[in-house]
């Protein structure tokens, strides 16, 4: 589906004013003058070779998408070249037509604690917000929504997303290189929101909750994934400088406290579904991202904390519903 089938599918939708600003939105935020590597990522987009599809694969571990016939070993070392010209891969995996991308992430273990506890998503409008290369949205797809939308405002993740949607060829489906800042206010218009990855990176928290509420259908559900540290309800850590070597982590509360937050901006049935510490099986350096990773994060002497001294990567899944 291209981008004037999404915007002539809103007009008479909740969405349709979303849909009125979205082209220049979208157009800003693919803007070579503001990303000067964007040439270089949408050449190595256009040097993915045609290859027929034979089967595409939605439900994992790897979204992906193989041929009926063995491809030759000229046209996998072309397929593999332009896919590699798209590094980083942050979230994944993907394998195409063999080629496996082994991202940074192992996002389909994400994808494991929460599937079980989610609404179901068979015909629901989700948007997944911060969405990275796409991998969330594609398992969303295979789960039955009738519509994902991914925003994220980095243009190698849109970019990443179009090469996999060049072969698997899915309608229904879109990552636009927006933030949530970009989403209409009030819009009420989506049955279930994912944030996730996202909320410490917020200097206001609570501000981007409402957004997310506000984005939500009544009773539409929000899944929430985040940093959270130990503690009961009222505690919070706010980092002094750097955390795991990242320098915009504003607020990371504790379980306790992130329910407060939801239940004080009139969410129901918040809970906890599921806390787990992240591992250096879970996000690593790979071929696909070289760069350093949780390991160069984290204390070599104690492995339970972070290069700064912080409680090494903790993570929490938190389901509520719009009031």
């Amino acid at each position: 589906m291209s981008l004037s089938s999404l915007v002539n599918a809103w007009r008479d939708t909740p969405l349709a004013p979303w849909a009125e600003r979205l082209p220049a939105q979208v157009e800003r935020g693919l803007s070579p003058e503001r990303y000067g590597d964007l040439p270089r990522w949408q050449a190595a987009l256009g040097a993915l070779p045609d290859i027929a599809v034979d089967r595409v694969s939605l439900d994992g571990p790897a979204v992906g998408a193989t041929s009926a016939q063995p491809l030759s070993d000229a046209l996998l070392i072309s397929l593999q070249a332009a896919l590699k010209g798209l590094h980083p891969w942050r979230k994944g995996p993907f394998d195409l037509f063999g080629i496996y991308i082994d991202a940074e992430w192992r996002s389909d273990w994400k994808w494991e604690r929460i599937a079980g506890e989610i609404a179901p998503l068979a015909g629901r409008r989700v948007l997944d917000v911060g969405c990275g290369s796409g991998y969330h949205c594609w398992r969303m797809l295979g789960a039955g929504a009738a519509e994902v939308i991914g925003i994220d405002p980095t243009p190698l993740f849109v970019l990443q997303f179009r090469a996999i949607q060049r072969y698997l060829q899915q309608p229904g489906i879109h990552v636009l290189p927006l933030a949530m800042q970009d989403v209409p206010p009030g819009l009420r218009a989506f049955d279930t929101v994912f944030s996730m990855g996202i909320l410490y990176h917020r200097r206001s928290p609570l501000d981007h909750l409402l957004d997310l509420r506000d984005s939500l259908r009544p009773g539409g559900e929000l899944v929430l994934e985040t940093l959270v540290i130990d503690g009961g309800e009222g505690t919070t850590l706010v980092p002094s400088g750097r955390y795991a070597r990242m320098g915009n982590v504003w607020f990371l509360p504790s379980p306790a406290t992130l329910l407060t937050w939801l239940r004080k901006l009139k969410f129901r049935e918040a809970r906890v579904v599921d806390v787990s510490v992240t591992s250096t099986d879970e996000q690593r350096a790979t071929d696909w991202m070289r760069f350093h990773s949780l390991a160069e994060f984290l204390d070599p002497a104690d492995r339970s904390r972070t290069v700064e001294g912080y409680p090494a990567p903790r993570r929490a899944v938190v389901i509520a519903k719009a009031p």
